[in-house]
């Protein structure tokens, strides 16, 4: 698919195109996704990098996510790159009443700031040059932990109207200027947001030997979600064109849980949540994002109502694009795997990301059911002139 052949569709909005390609036909060029999601974003600083490669004017980024240190992309740049796509994210524990306060390691002695949440988390970030916020104390990650624990956590209000306050009004405008609407799920998903209140080891040691514990938890997350989505979506479902949401499944090679306990434990709470979706908003397009290797489960997030997957995470095993488009391409749209972040584009050379870009869209983009964006969040330390050689080849013209 050649992205630099002439448009068959010479009016055609960002929104047409996201949504010509996600019914699986292909527009005039690969719809453009940077900074809709938590996940396909770019960190602050890479961000200011690729605006002085281009000519722009510095400014301060608005943070869209302050744990990741993602940044709002600007109109300008926007433009200038040609993105389809422009993000609603509600307010949350990433973007809302993130207070740092600074703190010094007893140990080490070492200077971090600290970020206590909504949900009790506690996460820190080295001062005065750390890139982004790690989780360092879960608010129930203690022995002997009990289903009244669980219940009686000061969980956050997910169905304040507060949440979404002014989302409506930036969607309208987005559709005017003629962009696709996605908005995020307000929280993360239902395995990975237990694993930040109870803790990582616990969690999975609570699901392979008391799952009625591990499910009371887990009820409380999907609860929150559902409470979320009925206060939202009547207000917002005719205005949006995706909604993304997040639960990582996969490492490198194989996943964290099995799939059997993938589909004990967690599937029927995503099954509830997606069907919510489907009567609240049919027409809306449902994006899962999980990373590493999930080939095993995409039948199973097929199944719950997923559309889009994202990342095609193409270093993981089981990941390679072109056996997940000949396996999945009829049914599911990817979102992303242009080019591998963990390896090519932050310490390839710009020909070895223009190559690597290439071979990805050309097995996921023939017949539509694609989105252009990287595996990943692009990151801090990523070379400018690499992120800019990734979006010439897309867009077939020096920027």
């Amino acid at each position: 698919m050649e992205s630099s052949s002439p448009s068959p569709f010479p009016s055609i909005t960002g929104r047409e195109r996201l949504l010509t390609a996600l019914a699986h036909r292909e527009p005039d060029r690969i719809p453009l996704d940077l900074g809709s999601t938590q996940v396909t974003g770019i960190h602050v600083i890479a961000y200011q990098k690729l605006r002085q490669a281009l000519g722009l004017p510095s400014v301060k980024p608005q943070p869209y996510d302050s744990i990741q240190g993602l940044a709002v992309p600007d109109e300008d740049l926007i433009a200038r790159l040609g993105v389809d796509v422009r993000g609603m994210n509600p307010l949350n524990s990433h973007n809302w009443k993130v207070i740092e306060t600074e703190i010094q390691d007893e140990k080490s002695g070492e200077l971090y700031w600290s970020y206590h949440d909504e949900w009790g988390i506690t996460h820190r970030k080295p001062r005065p040059d750390g890139l982004y916020f790690s989780l360092w104390q879960a608010p129930l990650e203690k022995p002997e932990l009990t289903s009244q624990d669980i219940i009686k956590h000061a969980w956050p209000r997910m169905d304040d109207p507060q949440r979404i306050a002014g989302l409506r009004e930036k969607a309208e405008a987005y559709r005017a200027a003629g962009y696709a609407v996605v908005l995020k799920d307000p929280f993360a998903g239902i395995f990975e947001m237990a694993q930040r209140i109870v803790g990582m080891e616990n969690l999975l040691m609570m699901m392979a030997s008391d799952a009625a514990l591990a499910g009371v938890l887990f009820d409380k997350l999907t609860e929150l979600k559902l409470e979320f989505w009925d206060m939202a979506l009547p207000r917002l479902g005719d205005v949006v064109d995706v909604i993304s949401h997040a639960d990582d499944y996969g490492t490198q090679v194989s996943q964290i849980i099995s799939p059997r306990m993938f589909r004990q434990q967690i599937k029927p709470r995503w099954q509830a949540v997606f069907d919510q979706m489907r009567t609240l908003a049919p027409h809306v397009r449902r994006f899962f994002h999980s990373c590493g290797n999930v080939r095993p489960l995409i039948p199973d997030f097929i199944e719950i109502g997923v559309e889009i997957l994202n990342p095609v995470h193409i270093r993981a095993t089981g990941m390679e694009p072109a056996a997940l488009k000949r396996d999945f391409g009829d049914v599911l749209s990817f979102w992303g795997g242009a080019v591998d972040t963990q390896g090519v584009l932050p310490y390839g050379t710009p020909q070895e990301v223009r190559d690597d870009v290439k071979r990805n869209i050309e097995a996921l983009a023939p017949g539509g059911g694609y989105v252009f964006n990287t595996v990943h969040n692009i990151q801090a330390d990523v070379p400018v002139e690499n992120i800019i050689a990734m979006y010439e080849t897309l867009l077939g013209h020096t920027l």
